[in-house]
């Protein structure tokens, strides 16, 4: 790739024009673009090994053949951090037999605050030998080591790397969990708290929060309601969301493990949950709902269930799935706000984002 900055205009001007066909039946206004840096933009990456003349090298596989692998030993769409952690692991495991033994798969997680984590993949156990030449290695690359092998995890420093990233003029720190989801794109992701902080504004009522994760947008949106009831089903993210809201002294959030079709049920009084126990929902004076669904959307019962609230604040990481569910709401509320930004560039993925409003 050459990275070549007319390229990415004419690709990103496509992702636009497609945005814009997908949302006209709903009289949607332009969208303000958010662009991505060409290069170093990934915060993670996850690798092959492939062994070929003696060694083993970084790989990856194209969709159209995964048995041909294709050898890397840079990968300039990913973090600088994470280049620069490529040799010098490749340098360790050629090192040491201790590290590269059945070693199959590498992953590396980084932050725009400089963290990084390594996760060593094995089809072998882990034993003493490999523990001491793992301490070694993160003490050299400065970084936290994970080694993972069937049945068994072995950490060495932490388990998550911390993110920083300001949002509303306010810096807000993030705990991100080894195999958790995370935006990939930490400079679009920032870029995408912002447009969404702007859009809900200063509110006077609560917010609900569906598909919360990590608390990625919960923690900048909270500061901007009375309070919040969050959901996420992950185990590992809402233990993640608690620590971030309490390293940020976010104290308006209570957050609950629910899917969003579950909380939708106990909404609709149809049946209780005991995770639920000692919180009022009639409590809540929701004026605003914010979703950031998977790819599939909101189910048509969750998306029904949006249509309560006067605000829509919708994040989406499927355009077409967004305007499906637009379409289901479009008799009750308008477009008021849309926006594109570009977590993936040079694929044709996007994120995207709208405000709803009722009618």
């Amino acid at each position: 790739m050459t990275f070549d900055s007319q390229a990415y205009a004419a690709q990103l001007e496509e992702k636009v024009t497609r945005l814009r066909d997908l949302l006209a039946p709903f009289d949607a206004p332009q969208p303000t673009v958010f662009d991505s840096p060409l290069q170093n933009f990934r915060l993670r990456a996850e690798f092959r090994l492939w062994r070929e003349a003696g060694e083993r090298h970084y790989a990856m596989f194209s969709q159209e053949d995964k048995r041909t692998p294709i050898l890397i030993e840079e990968f300039p769409i990913a973090s600088q951090r994470i280049n620069q952690l490529m040799p010098q692991l490749k340098a360790a495991w050629q090192a040491s037999s201790a590290l590269s033994h059945k070693l199959f798969q590498v992953e590396f997680l980084t932050t725009l605050a400089g963290d990084a984590m390594i996760t060593l993949c094995y089809h072998r156990p882990l034993d003493e030998h490999w523990h001491a030449a793992a301490s070694k290695l993160a003490e050299q690359l400065n970084v936290s080591v994970i080694g993972r092998s069937k049945g068994k995890r072995e950490v060495i420093g932490h388990d998550y790397v911390v993110e920083k990233l300001e949002v509303g003029g306010r810096t807000f720190s993030y705990r991100q969990p080894e195999g958790a989801f995370t935006q990939p794109n930490g400079t679009v992701n920032q870029k995408m708290l912002n447009w969404a902080y702007e859009a809900l504004g200063d509110r006077p009522d609560d917010l609900l929060e569906l598909y919360c994760g990590n608390g990625n947008f919960t923690l900048p949106l909270a500061t901007r309601v009375r309070k919040v009831l969050a959901t996420e089903i992950s185990k590992t993210s809402v233990n993640a969301a608690l620590s971030n809201l309490s390293e940020n002294a976010v104290d308006n959030v209570t957050l609950v493990r629910l899917s969003a079709e579950e909380l939708t049920e106990a909404l609709n009084e149809v049946r209780p949950f005991r995770r639920l126990h000692g919180i009022d929902l009639k409590s809540y004076e929701f004026g605003s709902v914010f979703v950031d669904p998977p790819r599939a959307g909101m189910d048509p019962d969750t998306c029904e269930l949006t249509r309560r609230f006067d605000n829509i604040l919708y994040i989406s990481c499927n355009p077409e799935t967004l305007a499906a569910n637009i379409a289901q709401l479009h008799d009750t509320h308008r477009i008021t706000q849309c926006a594109l930004f570009d977590q993936f560039p040079w694929t044709h993925h996007m994120e995207s984002g709208v405000l709803l409003t009722r009618r």
